[in-house]
């Protein structure tokens, strides 16, 4: 389960398969966007950018202001959906929210008849915060006490609060990150176990027709089998013991009633707490046998983005060197990295430091140390990185509602390397891959990787990785108002 990155985002690029604006301002010839007939200035509108669609440009501010109405209704409204049937008993719990707006096909579907909490017997010992002490209405008072404290009520600001740590704020050697003694590594090694084996057997059942609500009560007796705490279940008031992201959700999707259909996608983040250690890892799924090329091409990307990044891992390495990484390879298959969520570090605490971005240029402090344990989950989408949330304040979904695909594993600094926690039994890390010789774009063809231009701007922003990576181990144990112009930029 990642937590959002402290570093703020530098911005979405144009999607895989859009012509990308001209950096420096429009083609020759072309005309203003409202269509007044004017030669068009370098003036764009901020949105068109954020949002990837091209050649938006004014021949003035006053120009652009005065059509912004019209403009705005043609270029950023969502294009319309396709309407859910929802199966009996069932509805949209967002229904009602006007401000919500799905970007993709997918909908939250709840059941009419409301689903309990899931309960954990009183003899499975749980993480602090399942506590009455750590539930989220008495962190402001916790914090009180703390210098620079805040209390952060939004689901993608929970980070900022774990970041800070009451912890972390109390210890100061552990900013970097904590470091195992021998003991505490063994306790670490059993949690990830026991957390690969739940992930397996919830994958397992993944096919069209079942529930998430179904997977989760599976994800839940199964931790319950193993004298584990499903350690989302009631971390920062999240209702379920796992999270299901489904098509264009990248993180933190809520299980719900909706069936699977053939042709989805499902990322299952599995955490489980045991021994006083919580074990981390998730994966990406096809349901199905009608997967899009693309979105299968999306699922083996991101997984290669993990593999590479874990091939980097040893003492002395830098942990904001792993964002270059994953951002390379994932733009090098036309797609992008998000850049809100990060890795994290992971041992008695669900979420703390280091954090670990997925980008390049992110400001990740620390290098890696014998003893260390944390995750790399690296969540790339088909078109545009940035993500919208929805109402229940957890569900992160793409803002142009194309899909996404992450891996995680939990990882150990070795003397020598990096041992893989979570790694399935036999497990090895595959050989370093060809670099691609064209991107893909979002249709799955291939498409050319870039002019000079793109490739001499990226050169200047990409940063040295490191040395080679030492030995591998894996465990082998079983919005704003639309009708209020911004001003056009540069």
């Amino acid at each position: 389960m990642s937590t959002p990155a402290i570093a703020p985002s530098n911005g979405a690029a144009a999607p895989a398969d859009a012509p990308a604006p001209p950096a420096d301002g429009p083609a020759e010839g072309l005309k203003c966007a409202n269509g007044c007939g004017k030669k068009a200035s370098t003036l764009a509108c901020p949105k068109c950018k954020e949002l990837g669609v091209p050649g938006q440009f004014f021949c003035s501010q006053l120009c652009f202001a005065k059509n912004y109405v019209l403009h705005n209704k043609k270029k950023h409204a969502p294009k319309p959906q396709p309407a859910y049937n929802f199966p009996p008993g069932t509805s949209d719990p967002f229904k009602s929210i006007k401000s919500h707006k799905y970007t993709g096909p997918l909908r939250a579907v709840y059941p009419d008849e409301r689903v309990p909490m899931r309960k954990v017997p009183e003899h499975i010992p749980r993480p602090d915060y399942a506590t009455d002490s750590e539930l989220l209405s008495t962190t402001q008072q916790r914090w009180s006490g703390v210098w620079g404290g805040r209390a952060f009520a939004k689901a993608e600001e929970v980070a900022r609060t774990i970041a800070y740590g009451l912890r972390d704020a109390a210890n100061g050697s552990e900013k970097q990150g904590r470091v195992l003694d021998a003991e505490q590594i063994e306790g670490m090694r059993k949690v990830c176990r026991y957390a690969r084996e739940v992930l397996d057997i919830a994958a397992a059942a993944i096919r069209p027709g079942v529930t998430t609500l179904e997977i989760d009560e599976i994800v839940h007796a199964e931790c319950l089998k193993r004298d584990s705490y499903p350690s989302p279940l009631g971390y920062h008031l999240f209702p379920r013991s796992v999270c299901t992201s489904v098509n264009e959700v990248i993180c933190h999707g809520i299980p719900d009633a909706r069936p699977l259909e053939d042709g989805d996608i499902l990322n299952l983040d599995v955490t489980l707490y045991h021994g006083g250690f919580h074990g981390d890892i998730n994966g990406t799924y096809p349901v199905g046998s009608s997967v899009s090329q693309v979105n299968l091409d999306v699922i083996a990307c991101a997984r290669e983005c993990l593999d590479e990044s874990i091939r980097m891992c040893k003492p002395g390495t830098r942990y904001q060197d792993i964002g270059a990484k994953v951002e390379e390879i994932a733009k090098a298959h036309g797609f992008q990295s998000n850049k809100t969520y990060c890795g994290h570090g992971i041992n008695q605490l669900f979420h703390c430091m280091p954090n670990i971005p997925h980008y390049a240029g992110n400001r990740a402090t620390g290098t890696m140390k014998p003893g260390q344990t944390f995750t790399i989950e690296p969540m790339i989408c088909v078109g545009q990185q940035k993500e919208v949330h929805w109402p229940d304040n957890w569900t992160a979904a793409t803002i142009d509602g194309k899909a996404s695909a992450q891996f995680e594993e939990t990882l150990l600094i070795t003397e020598t390397g990096v041992e893989v926690l979570t790694a399935a039994p036999g497990w090895t890390l595959p050989g370093k891959k060809a670099e691609p010789v064209a991107a893909k774009g979002q249709d799955g063809a291939a498409k050319p990787a870039g002019d000079g231009a793109e490739k001499k701007k990226k050169n200047k922003k990409k940063k040295k990785a490191g040395a080679a990576a030492g030995a591998v181990t894996a465990v082998a144990e079983p919005a704003a108002d639309a009708d209020s112009a911004p001003a056009a930029t540069e």
